[in-house]
């Protein structure tokens, strides 16, 4: 390696080292901001464990394509997971096609959002409601 590659790698190295330390002091370690997601991810049977776990705060919303309560809040979702990246991670949860989770975590109504802090189920607030009431449900679990 030449002396400008050597350099340029090392500089790579310590600015990675640096991550990882502000990271672990920050209380995530392994998630950087740049890593979140901005916009709801689509979960399924297969993915849904991995996301619960990955963040130290999720809230999934649970809906069907045929639930009109369902779309009506979707932009609010949209816009909170914008607002919120680096701090609450948003997934969506079609109960239709994901049936099994949804008999698990006894989801009898739509929508429903299930807010999972360190991977565990802490609130399940039910049914539409505007931005400002579903953000005050939820952020109450930043700490």
């Amino acid at each position: 390696m030449t002396g400008k590659k050597a350099d340029e790698e090392l500089e790579r190295i310590r600015a990675k080292k640096l991550d990882k330390m502000k990271q672990e002091l920050s209380g995530n370690p392994g998630i950087d901001e740049g890593n979140w997601p901005s916009a709801p991810e689509v979960l399924t049977e297969d993915t849904f464990e991995d996301f619960i776990n990955k963040y130290p705060l999720v809230v999934i919303d649970c809906w069907a394509p045929w639930c009109a309560p369902c779309r009506m809040v979707a932009p609010a979702i949209e816009e909170l997971a914008k607002e919120y990246k680096g701090k609450i991670a948003f997934g969506k949860l079609n109960t239709d096609e994901n049936q099994n989770i949804a008999m698990n975590l006894s989801i009898m109504s739509i929508p429903t959002f299930l807010i999972f802090k360190k991977g565990k189920l802490i609130d399940r607030p039910i049914g539409a409601m505007p931005k400002k009431s579903l953000e005050e449900a939820i952020i109450k679990y930043l700490e």
